[in-house]
């Protein structure tokens, strides 16, 4: 998980709040929306996880997670997105099992019966989101000055 994050980071080295806002393509994401989502992302599966009560936790589904907000810069977003991920780490590793069991909250897209993932299922999601939403990052990037993780300019 650390090698997706790192990629992530790459990206969006050296932007300003400016660039972190704004959008380069039809899609709203912008590459502040993306590290406050993903730092949004890490608390809510990491407190499902470590919690295991199968409640939703606050924010889950607030869509203002995938927009840099006015007063938000990318400085403090970045320092969200460490903080959630050194609680995301800190809790797998006083984990005894990643096998053990854990219900998932209830969702508008749920089915009726609770669905139970495994720790390691709910790490591979983590993972997934973050390389996923790495490759967007790399794209809005290429779209805003010509870098991308492969290629600062």
């Amino acid at each position: 998980m650390a090698e997706q994050r790192e990629l992530l980071l790459i990206t969006i080295r050296g932007i300003t709040d400016a660039e972190a806002a704004r959008r380069t393509t039809v899609s709203e994401l912008t590459l502040g929306g993306i590290v406050k989502h993903l730092a949004g992302g890490e608390r809510v599966w990491t407190q499902i996880m470590v919690k295991a009560d199968g409640e939703l936790p606050e924010g889950m589904l607030d869509m203002g997670q995938y927009q840099m907000a006015e007063d938000e810069t990318i400085a403090a977003l970045l320092e969200q997105y460490a903080t959630a991920a050194r609680a995301t780490e800190g809790a797998v590793a006083a984990f005894a099992d990643l096998e053990r069991n854990v219900p998932l909250p209830r969702t508008p897209w749920s089915p009726p019966e609770t669905i139970y993932w495994p720790a390691r299922r709910i790490l591979l999601h983590l993972i997934r989101e973050t390389a996923q939403h790495a490759g967007h990052a790399d794209i809005i990037r290429e779209a805003l000055d010509g870098s991308s993780t492969t290629g600062q300019r």
